[in-house]
């Protein structure tokens, strides 16, 4: 029989509802390994954000366009040889599969936290657009990985950087990849 080695990594994206961290592990990852990062909140569309800063979550319709953007970027680290580290809520199984799916060198990190403690998370952070009060819409929207995902799913428990140092291990990532 052939087995043969999973392919290295070349992008992780790291996935939870907004006010898990992602921003900051993804920045820090990214900055740890030498990496190029993305924040998907720079992929959203000017219409996009005035609607979740007025206080209304985004449908599926509405988040399309936005995730074939960071599929693109993905593409364009894969393509270029470049490794990268993109932060995006991928809430569900289908957002997951559209970034992930045919791409076997990128991996998906969840970082799973308990809504209380994301909910003051959320009331302490000043100037985002994403207020608190959408974040019963992506508990709502939130489908927990499968275990055919691969989806390696972090606890927000630690501080960011022993939450990267975890993620580094567990996915065997080192700097100068």
């Amino acid at each position: 029989m052939n087995v043969s080695n999973p392919p290295d990594i070349e992008v992780v994206l790291i996935a939870g509802v907004s006010g898990s961290g992602k921003s900051t592990v993804g920045g820090l990852l990214a900055e740890r390994l030498g990496w190029d990062y993305a924040e998907a909140d720079a992929f959203h569309s000017p219409a996009n954000v005035a609607k979740m800063r007025a206080g209304h979550p985004l449908t599926d319709a509405d988040r399309a366009p936005w995730l074939r953007a960071i599929a693109a970027w993905i593409d364009g680290r894969l393509a270029s040889g470049r490794p990268g580290v993109v932060s995006c809520s991928a809430l569900k199984r289908a957002y997951r599969d559209q970034l992930t799916g045919g791409r076997p060198a990128v991996r998906t990190v969840m970082l799973d936290g308990d809504r209380d403690v994301i909910a003051e998370r959320m009331r302490r952070r000043h100037g985002h657009f994403f207020g608190a009060g959408l974040l019963d819409s992506q508990f709502a929207d939130l489908e927990r990985p499968a275990p055919d995902e691969h989806v390696l799913t972090v606890p927000i428990t630690d501080s960011p950087e022993e939450t990267v140092a975890r993620i580094m291990k567990s996915l065997d990532l080192t700097p100068g990849h």
